[in-house]
């Protein structure tokens, strides 16, 4: 069972990592930006934090699910140092350009709010992990980095939790309302108990 949910993230993980190519072969009014007003899609600041968040999350998504399996770490130190590093710098960005984008998030100030403490927690974990390791701490990089990814993972969960609720309500406005926390807190209380797990053992 363990290994077939870890196989599912990884496949959810490599789908939707990629999902920003989308923007290079579908009009944007057939994707999220869709949803934007024409003045917000002519700041120049706000593309730019649009792009670095989907472009750099979509990475860090798409490479962040190998650096699990003690095996492949004890095996392939040098790889799992590489995709590491690649992958702070890559949450580094698309987390500094999501707590801009969430004070202009759809569904107004609880949604923005759910955002903007998702990026905040996705930077504050990534930075810690990376602290830790610096400083020789291992588990509590290990910890660090699970509630990172649980973070990241957001990505895969909100666009699971919004067609669920949508078609169950009716109405989209309130499901996203709902998807901007629903994404990502029970991904971190998942990671509290992984982590509360491997503390015990």
């Amino acid at each position: 069972m363990r290994k077939l949910l870890f196989v599912i993230m990884a496949v959810l993980a490599l789908l939707i990592g990629a999902y920003p190519l989308i923007y290079a072969f579908v009009e944007s009014k057939y994707t999220f930006l869709g949803s934007k007003t024409p003045e917000l899609l002519h700041s120049l600041i706000w593309r730019m934090a649009f792009f670095g968040h989907i472009i750099f999350g979509g990475l860090a998504l798409f490479i962040g699910w190998r650096q699990f399996g003690a095996s492949f770490r004890n095996r392939y130190m040098r790889i799992h140092r590489s995709i590491g590093t690649l992958y702070v710098i890559a949450v580094m960005i698309s987390s500094v350009s999501a707590v801009y984008m969430g004070f202009y998030a759809n569904g107004g100030l609880v949604s923005a709010m759910g955002f903007i403490c998702l990026g905040l927690l996705w930077f504050i974990t990534t930075l810690g992990a990376l602290i830790k390791i610096r400083k020789g701490n291992i588990i509590r990089h290990q910890q660090l980095m699970i509630y990172s990814y649980a973070c990241t993972f957001a990505a895969v969960t909100l666009r699971l939790w919004f067609p669920l609720l949508k078609n169950m309500t009716g109405n989209p406005i309130d499901s996203y309302i709902a998807v901007a926390w629903l994404c990502w807190i029970p991904n971190v209380l998942i990671a509290y108990l992984i982590n509360r797990k491997l503390a015990a053992v």
